[in-house]
């Protein structure tokens, strides 16, 4: 037997071996930091309303919808979509949208009707966390026409989040907080729990966003600055036209969604009015599989 073993001078060492497998490269991190920073500003949010400061906690949930909206879009820009990613981002959007508004809810007018206020704020944080489950269990179903990627099915949760706070904008732009508040709250934030579950098709603005006409460019960066201009001066004003907005679109999106589906079947759109896509149609809010 030999004292020394042969070795090949073009093998590489183990240890560099394993070193080189246990890498991963900054590309496929990046869009998980994004991810955990939207996680840290829902947490903030729910401190927020613990203390009574709940401009601050509704600022906070915004801040996490709208990085929920990057990290996917971040994701696939880097080719970085991992199993990983799109777990943490759906335990991530379930505290952030689910979570944290039911905990502002409760703590800002719902804890004034009890146990009642707090089983409503109990049913908007399910109907949200059934939604994100059934939106992850229906991403291996077959595939769908291009034009379903331009709706979601039922409310996507940071959707929900941003308008089941109108009672709360109004309050802020000067509301009377009576003895009428917590029921009505009760009774409004019960129906935004409801649309999450909902088959209530719903615009996404996925294919809308993907060209943009040429002379449509200049127009759009008016109204982009615009809209954050206002945001930034009138705040809660802002939020309540967009979140009235947005809930007077719901029927346009559902008559859209039919004429739709009737010109694929070849029906009127009496005929095909029980139609509804299947979850995960459209994109969620968040990443695509894999983040």
């Amino acid at each position: 037997m030999s004292l020394f073993q042969s070795f090949d001078p073009d093998d590489e060492p183990k240890w560099r071996r394993l070193r080189q497998l246990r890498a991963v490269p900054i590309r496929m991190v990046l869009p998980s930091l994004v991810t955990l920073l939207a996680l840290c500003a829902g947490l903030t949010s729910i401190r927020m309303s613990i203390e009574a400061r709940f401009d601050w906690a509704i600022a906070a949930v915004a801040i996490a919808a709208a990085l929920d909206g990057i990290d996917g879009r971040v994701a696939r820009f880097l080719k970085s979509t991992s199993r990983f990613g799109a777990e943490l981002d759906s335990l991530t959007d379930f505290v952030n949208f689910g979570v944290a508004p039911a905990i502002l809810l409760y703590v800002w007018a719902l804890d004034d009707a009890g146990s009642v206020g707090w089983i409503a704020a109990l049913i908007f944080a399910i109907c949200s966390a059934l939604r994100l489950a059934r939106f992850n269990v229906s991403l291996g179903g077959p595939k769908k026409p291009e034009w379903q990627s331009n709706f979601f099915v039922g409310v996507p949760a940071p959707a929900g989040a941003m308008i089941v706070f109108l009672p709360v904008y109004l309050e802020l732009l000067g509301a009377p907080h009576g003895v009428l508040t917590a029921p009505l709250v009760i009774v409004y934030t019960l129906a935004i729990a409801l649309l999450f579950v909902s088959r209530v098709p719903t615009w996404s603005g996925k294919l809308v966003g993907r060209q943009i006409p040429r002379d449509m460019v200049l127009p759009l960066f008016v109204v982009v600055v615009l809209v954050v201009a206002l945001l930034v001066s009138f705040p809660w004003e802002t939020m309540s036209v967009l979140t009235l907005m947005y809930l007077g679109a719901l029927p346009l999106s559902w008559r859209s969604f039919h004429r739709h589906m009737a010109k694929d079947a070849g029906h009127p759109p009496e005929a095909n009015g029980d139609a509804m896509p299947e979850e995960g149609d459209g994109p969620e809010s968040g990443p695509p599989p894999g983040q």
